[in-house]
């Protein structure tokens, strides 16, 4: 009988234990994926790829931000403010937040935010980056992976090459951001 009651607990001991080393295991992953990601950023502005130079986020360690403008001769934003995290559920994810006449675009500000909500919403199905609208309400272009097939450096560097090509899409936003003519879509060289 005391053989039967030393079995469960033994059981709940073992799991508890379990989910303990998977935790740390999550962590250090999480950390692995950082350090990964931190190599690939570097090399990238090392090689002028991208024309942006991250740096790790002081309040979000797993946030890495940079900036995109100068030297970028964008038509319509003044400069792309990138935040790129590693999230706890195995994914990189990044936000590109344009800056339009010195400021976030925010559909609350928007002349036509109905407008700009459904020009989003299209461009998402067009796009290779997805476009969204954070709790502040500030519109972003996103892309995000899974890392289930491993680190994705390269297709990493891709997404970075074509972050520049949002100041076209911002482009065609300006009609219900300000009232202002849609710029035609341009894209830089190299994509």
């Amino acid at each position: 009988m005391k053989r039967l009651l030393l079995l469960p607990l033994f059981i709940i001991l073992i799991s508890g234990l379990a989910s303990v080393a998977t935790a740390q295991s999550a962590d250090e992953r999480r950390d692995a994926t950082r350090e990964k990601l931190r190599q690939v950023l570097a090399s990238a502005a090392e090689k002028a790829e991208i024309n942006t130079t991250f740096s790790q986020a002081s309040k979000q360690p797993y946030n890495f931000v940079g900036v995109m403008g100068p030297g970028m001769n964008f038509s319509n934003v003044d400069k792309l403010e990138i935040v790129i995290s590693v999230t706890k559920n195995e994914t990189i994810g990044f936000r590109v937040y344009p800056h339009y006449k010195g400021e976030y675009i925010n559909i609350g500000k928007a002349r036509d935010p109905l407008g700009l909500a459904k020009k989003l919403l299209f461009m998402s199905d067009r796009n290779f980056l997805y476009w969204g609208i954070d709790d502040a309400g500030d519109t972003f272009a996103g892309y995000t992976f899974t890392l289930e097939s491993g680190f994705p450096s390269e297709a990493i560097v891709i997404v970075l090459r074509s972050i520049r090509n949002t100041d076209g899409f911002v482009g065609e936003m300006r009609s219900f951001i300000d009232g202002g003519n849609a710029a035609p879509i341009t894209t830089h060289k190299g994509f």
